[in-house]
């Protein structure tokens, strides 16, 4: 049986290594400021953007939350996240997606400052990525990486499959797997024979979102598996719960190591922000 990477435990380990730098940075005069911006009444991204802001103040940053409503004009949007560009005392901004149809997503986050792209997307931040220069990478893609490396330091010449192309996980991910020198193989929707390309990972990333998608007759036996998806489903009565894209019962039985749905990459997402954000306040702090 694989071991269960137990992705809150590293999460704490992260956040506590950032409190205690972000305390220095304080002392020095520079407080890491965290701005979060919100846009309608999704309740998910209500929960998520609350929690943002908790681990934040409890990592000793200033967290400020901007809550706007669903109809709030794309300009009006930019406007905001300019003064935020602007403010001394911010040095992460976070505009939270998804975003209402009218809103022009990728306009909104290449507006924000480079400097200050906690998240990764701007189109700068990515090009340094792809290219291996230093800039900030999306945090859960880097949450990854993080858990793959603490079971698997040395990761040269394995072959690493990703399964999912989206901008926010599968192709930054595909990257970082490159920069350690894996051989990497992307895999979509379009993909053929799925099962069998899985099963000649090394290292499987799964992040399609779709419950449970990969068997464990999938996994190639010693294999590190990460779970990106996050799904609810049914159990009956009303109830529900949450399951990764991966078979979690089937697959610890063949892999040498996976994470758990929840409590696995989730946590570490936020864990990164806060690195991100405090990297940021260094930089910007000179």
């Amino acid at each position: 049986m694989g071991a269960r990477i137990d992705g809150k435990m590293k999460a704490q380990a992260v956040r506590a290594a950032v409190a205690e730098e972000a305390a220095k940075l304080t002392a020095k005069g520079t407080v890491p400021g965290l701005a979060v911006v919100i846009v309608g009444s999704d309740p998910a991204s209500q929960v998520y953007v609350r929690n943002k802001g908790k681990m934040a103040r409890e990592a000793g940053f200033a967290s400020f939350t901007h809550e706007l409503v669903a109809t709030v004009s794309e300009h009006e949007l930019l406007e905001l996240v300019r003064a935020l560009n602007n403010d001394p005392a911010i040095h992460g901004i976070l505009v939270q997606l998804p975003l209402p149809d009218h809103i022009d997503e990728q306009r909104v986050i290449n507006t924000i400052s480079p400097a200050k792209d906690v998240d990764g997307f701007h189109v700068q931040n990515v090009g340094r990525l792809v290219i291996g220069e230093r800039g900030f990478v999306p945090c859960t893609p880097l949450g990854c990486m993080m858990l793959i490396k603490e079971q698997q330091p040395e990761l040269a010449g394995l072959h690493a499959v990703v399964v999912g192309r989206s901008n926010i996980v599968g192709k930054p991910m595909a990257s970082l797997l490159l920069r350690e020198s894996c051989t990497v193989t992307v895999a979509h929707s379009r993909t053929r024979d799925l099962p069998e390309l899985c099963r000649s990972a090394d290292i499987l990333v799964a992040a399609v979102g779709r419950p449970r998608m990969i068997g464990g007759d999938w996994i190639k036996p010693g294999a590190i598996v990460i779970d990106v998806g996050i799904n609810r489903i049914e159990t009956g009565e009303g109830k529900s719960r949450l399951v990764g894209d991966v078979d979690y019962e089937k697959a610890l039985d063949v892999a040498a190591a996976i994470t758990p749905v929840p409590g696995g990459v989730g946590p570490m997402t936020i864990a990164c922000l806060l690195k991100n954000t405090l990297d940021a306040a260094r930089q910007l702090a000179g």
